[in-house]
Order: C-alpha cells, then structure tokens, then sequence
C-alpha cells in the first residue's frame, strides 16, 4: 500500500504542470484581502533532495524542472514558479525541489492557513520534521493529519474563513484513486461549493485515467452541473509500447480563477516545446465558465 515515494519523480514534467498551476490558483486567492486555508490531501514530504537517493535513481527531474532552470525567456506563470524553487536554492545549484505545501508556505499571508494530510508513515514523519524546522509561527498555521487525505477532507469542510483552495493529488497506484477522486470532490461541493477543487491526474495507457476528467465533468453542485472548470493536459511524448510509463499528465480544476485559462493558452504551448521529449508532445485545454 506504501510503495509509492514521491521522491522518485520530484521535479518532472508531472510536478511542472501541477505545481505551476497550483502557484496561479493560490496567487489567485491572496488577492483578496480575506483568508483562506490552503488543503493538501497528498501532502508528501514537503521537500525533496533531487541528490537523494529516490531522485538520483531515476533523474526525472532534468526533464522537468531541469529543462526550465536555467531559460531566461519564460512566460510570466511559469517565471514565478521557477523563482519559488530558486528560493529553495539559494546557492543557484537546482539541489532540491519543493513539494506543494512548501509552494503554498511560500505564498501564503500570516492569516492564511496550511491543512495537510499525508497517510505514508514514513512521509508523515519527515514532512512534520520540515515544518517544524520553520518555527512556531508556522506551526501556529499549519495542521498536519497522519489520516488518508479522501476521507479526511470532508472532515474539515466547510473552512472557518470560507474561503479555500484544495489540491488533490494522489499516486493513483491503486486504481481505486481514480474513482474515490471523483467522490471526494463531488463531497467537497455538497459541503463546501464555493471552494477551489484542484485534481491532478496521470495520462497513462489505462482505462480508469481517461474517464477521470469525464467524470470530473459530470460533477454536480445543489444538483445541477458544475458551470466553472478547467481541464488542462501536457502530452510529453508518445505512449510507450506495451502501455508502460507516464507520457504527460493533466490538472482539472473547479471554480478555477477566471483568468487562468488565458494564462494555460500562452503558457501550455511554450511548455510543450521546453518539456518535449518528441513527435508525441502536445497539451489540451478545455473549460467552461458561466
């Protein structure tokens, strides 16, 4: 059930995408002047050495973040992402590469809260040690749940200020993610329909990942069809054969920021050349607003 270690893929094209995005929606959020909380399901560690030994095993990270390091052309969204991880690097050496909570620490304001949940023993351990490493004032922020983050969300909803932004991203190793994703956020709108959904999601040759984002479309809120989403993918190369390994990876986003999609239309297609491994490479975009 614990198999699965972030750190082997810190930095890919996957965390990219995510993280990028996740940066926009939350910038996106602490433009008003009111709280909010910031809700990790899959919090992980935090952080992660890109010379560890989870990293260094596969090196995924030259074909992510590696590729967008040290480019001096970089479209504004991903400018400020690229500028969060060189704060994680102060020496200038792409060293470690910040898991989403260390995103979200960034970002947020002192009123701003950090709920995280991460149900890998190991994980749970290390991301505590992280966070309490940056002191009592952030301790005083941040909560941290040992507990499977699908079940634990409804637990937390609706968010004292009314105000969140929710990422949920798991391994999707057992493919029962795929479907306690769609439940869970269809969850979170019953509880809390105002708040931002964020789901990440795998393009892998399986049955189970491209139904997501069309069940994702099919979610409802006081009974009707959600009228605000986004969905995002970035192909990086074609599928292997066999149907083996991750060719890209896609975002679907509830109540998405209303300028976030002219954003994705200038940013996805200079992603799709930077982060381009061949002929296969391309990105979608879809939404609706109403």
């Amino acid at each position: 059930m614990f198999s699965y270690r972030h750190a082997f893929h810190a930095g890919n094209h996957a965390d990219v995408l995510k993280h990028f995005i996740a940066v926009e929606c939350i910038d996106y959020m602490r433009q008003k002047d009111t709280a909010f909380w910031y809700i990790d399901t899959h919090a992980g560690a935090g952080g992660y050495s890109l010379e560890g030994k989870w990293a260094d095993k596969t090196g995924e990270y030259e074909t992510g973040i590696g590729r967008l390091w040290t480019r001096n052309d970089l479209p504004p969204a991903l400018a400020d992402y690229v500028a969060l991880v060189r704060e994680f690097n102060p020496d200038g050496k792409l060293t470690y590469y910040p898991g989403s909570p260390y995103f979200a620490l960034q970002l947020l304001g002192d009123r701003d809260r950090l709920r995280l949940f991460e149900a890998h023993p190991t994980e749970q351990d290390v991301l505590r040690e992280n966070f309490e490493a940056q002191g009592r004032v952030v301790a005083r922020r941040t909560m941290i749940f040992g507990a499977d983050g699908f079940a634990g969300l409804k637990t937390i909803l609706p968010p004292a200020p009314r105000r969140a932004f929710t990422l949920i991203d798991p391994s999707y190793e057992d493919k029962r993610d795929y479907t306690r994703t769609t439940q869970t956020v269809q969850e979170g709108l019953d509880r809390f329909p105002t708040g931002m959904y964020a789901v990440w999601y795998p393009l892998v040759q399986r049955r189970e990942a491209a139904q997501l984002p069309e069940r994702m479309k099919r979610l409802t809120i006081d009974g009707k069809p959600i009228r605000n989403w986004l969905q995002v993918e970035l192909n990086v190369c074609n599928p292997v054969p066999g149907g083996m390994g991750l060719h890209g990876s896609g975002m679907f986003i509830v109540n998405p920021p209303y300028m976030l999609h002219d954003t994705l239309k200038t940013t996805m297609p200079y992603l799709v050349k930077a982060l381009g491994q061949d002929k296969g490479a391309k990105c979608l975009l879809d939404g609706k607003q109403s």
